[in-house]
């Protein structure tokens, strides 16, 4: 009889061990979550899963900052929107006004009259981050640059952004820059949190998962112009920081905001949104948002938790 209740007890033991080694496991993984073995040395910075909503990682993810070009998200989410509601087509002409031409930062370099296909404007704004075509979608949408960007802050609110993001032009421009335009909408200074960064790249990609195909170009040929205009994104395949899975999003840069930079990766279905503000130079943002990435695809499901304990109960069998 002594024997069989020692012989109980000893079946227990590895239940015990992986019990004990499950809790110590939890213990450690929820230290990394809280505190990551990175540093991120940029302004403002999150890490968010597309699918949940999850923040992994945030780094003074609440603070209104400026965004730069990355505000040019919600433009492209609007043309998207009119797009797919039947307001406008893809083959419709959009005309560059003056204050479109001459404009500053990026662009296709459009003279004042010129016309192209609105699918020309978009994708010049989301692969090139080109402001004159930003503001020419937002003059062919809203009429005028001031009733679109009422337009930019009422979906901001419909799609649950925070109070502390507010948009005040189609680019993401300083005031500074769009004084000299009497048609602009120069009043104020666009600012955004990197949360809210996440959310809205987040709320564009389940909603308009085409959006991906635009984003994962490197290069955009306009026949009209002979011009071809390349990728603002580093992380693309080909690129100075080409990242395994990567296929968009969005840089921005202007002097108040520093380097920016919203990507989006995918691997074996899981798919994270990084967002870097006020990165220190253009190699920064995108190092930073790699960091987050890695440790995203590393602490998740089968690659993070899950792993150690799979191995360590072939190692208790």
């Amino acid at each position: 009889m002594l024997m069989r209740v020692i012989k109980k007890k000893r079946k227990k033991k590895p239940v015990i061990l992986l019990t004990l080694l499950f809790a110590a496991v939890l213990a450690v993984s929820a230290t990394l979550i809280r505190f990551p073995m990175f540093k991120i040395d940029a302004s403002a910075a999150v890490l968010m899963d597309v699918k949940t909503g999850k923040v992994y990682y945030e780094h003074n993810a609440s603070a209104a900052l400026p965004p730069a070009s990355m505000s040019k998200m919600m433009t492209e989410l609007l043309v998207l929107k009119n797009v797919n509601e039947g307001h406008n087509s893809w083959d419709e002409p959009v005309t560059a006004s003056s204050y479109a031409a001459h404009v500053t930062g990026a662009k296709i370099g459009l003279r004042p009259g010129e016309t192209l296909p609105l699918r020309t404007m978009f994708e010049a704004m989301v692969i090139h981050s080109a402001n004159d075509a930003a503001i020419a979608l937002a003059e062919h949408i809203g009429g005028n640059e001031k009733a679109f960007v009422e337009q930019m802050n009422a979906m901001a609110d419909h799609i649950g952004l925070s109070t502390h993001s507010v948009f005040a032009n189609a680019t993401g421009l300083s005031s500074a820059d769009l004084q000299a335009f009497k048609s602009a909408s120069s009043d104020g200074e666009t600012e955004m949190t990197a949360k809210d960064l996440a959310k809205m790249a987040r709320y564009l990609i389940r909603t308009y998962p085409e959006i991906l195909k635009t984003t994962e170009k490197t290069d955009l040929y306009i026949p009209e112009k002979q011009l071809t205009l390349h990728t603002t994104n580093s992380m693309l395949p080909g690129e100075a920081f080409s990242y395994s899975g990567n296929d968009g999003f969005k840089t921005g840069y202007t002097q108040r905001a520093g380097y920016c930079f919203t990507g989006t990766t995918e691997r074996d279905g899981k798919r994270f949104i990084a967002v870097v503000m006020g990165a220190s130079n253009t190699g920064k943002r995108f190092e930073d948002a790699a960091k987050m990435f890695n440790y995203g695809f590393d602490n998740n499901g089968g690659t993070g938790m899950g792993r150690w304990l799979n191995r360590a109960a072939l190692i208790i069998r």
